[in-house]
């Protein structure tokens, strides 16, 4: 009766770890996987941030246009800042940007084209480390000249905030997340494209607000997580052994030696 049960507990617990290296290599391959997707990402961002500017999309295809295939596509088109409210974006620094580091803010105002329509722009960084809204007030009103302006930057769609953003701080027009819609009809822009601009030129004078070319630079983790899940599963595989080979029982549990049966046969 109890070699039946230890048979059961035996076999219970094999079939335990059989599942658990299972997912820990199941676990380990997805990552690999994803590093596979990841690095063919970067490679595509990096391609179209690379390449030659193109038009600003017609406003009739907007509507249509997806971050999938558009993010990071590079832009050049004329268009006037308006004399509006701004709005800054808090950021500690960028992963996108290798010349910023820091506290300060990202400058978004709304720019109307030629052809009326209004397009949201990220017109580049504002070193401000106590968040002085007269600081960042001048840096924004040498832009409003009332005339057209040449830029050339990337194409972005919006981030919403999430569960742990912290809340829009209306009184300083400070938000916390790149979500130039929520901007537009919070300050009153009226209609903007779906999508925003991150400036790349030009640089004003003084050099704030800061814009400039962006660069990828995803983190790549996966190879580490799928090394630790690998290794999860070689540590719980190499446990089951040794615990599997300290429970079998030894020879002499079976009622009979080498010694007792050597002597055995010489009697015989």
């Amino acid at each position: 009766m109890t070699d039946r049960v230890g048979q059961r507990d035996t076999s219970g617990f094999a079939i335990f770890t059989l599942m658990m290296v299972a997912l820990f290599v199941g676990l380990g391959v997805w990552q690999l996987q994803r590093r596979v997707e990841e690095h063919a990402l970067i490679a595509a961002l990096n391609e179209r941030l690379a390449a030659a500017p193109v038009p600003l999309p017609d406003p009739s295809q907007w509507p249509a246009l997806t971050a999938d295939k558009e993010e990071f596509r590079r832009v050049s088109f004329a268009a006037t800042y308006e004399s509006r409210l701004d709005a800054m974006v808090y950021s500690s620094g960028s992963t996108i940007r290798s010349d910023i580091s820091g506290p300060g803010t990202w400058a978004f105002l709304p720019a109307r084209l030629s052809s009326v329509e209004t397009v949201a722009v990220n017109a580049g960084f504002v070193p401000n480390t106590t968040q002085n809204r007269d600081m960042q007030d001048r840096a924004v009103a040498q832009l409003i000249t009332g005339k057209p302006v040449a830029m050339t930057g990337y194409i972005r769609f919006p981030v919403a905030a999430g569960v742990l953003t912290p809340n829009v701080e209306h009184d300083k027009r400070m938000w916390f997340a790149r979500d130039h819609l929520e901007m537009a009809r919070a300050l009153g822009w009226e209609e903007v494209a779906p999508f925003y601009i991150d400036l790349e030129t030009p640089v004003p004078a003084n050099g704030i607000p800061k814009p400039g070319p962006l660069q990828v630079h995803l983190p790549d983790d996966h190879m580490r997580y799928a090394i630790i899940w690998f290794s999860l599963a070689g540590s719980l595989l190499i446990a089951f052994v040794v615990w599997l080979r300290g429970s079998l029982p030894a020879p002499h549990d079976f009622g009979f030696s080498p010694r007792a049966t050597k002597s055995g046969r010489s009697d015989g």
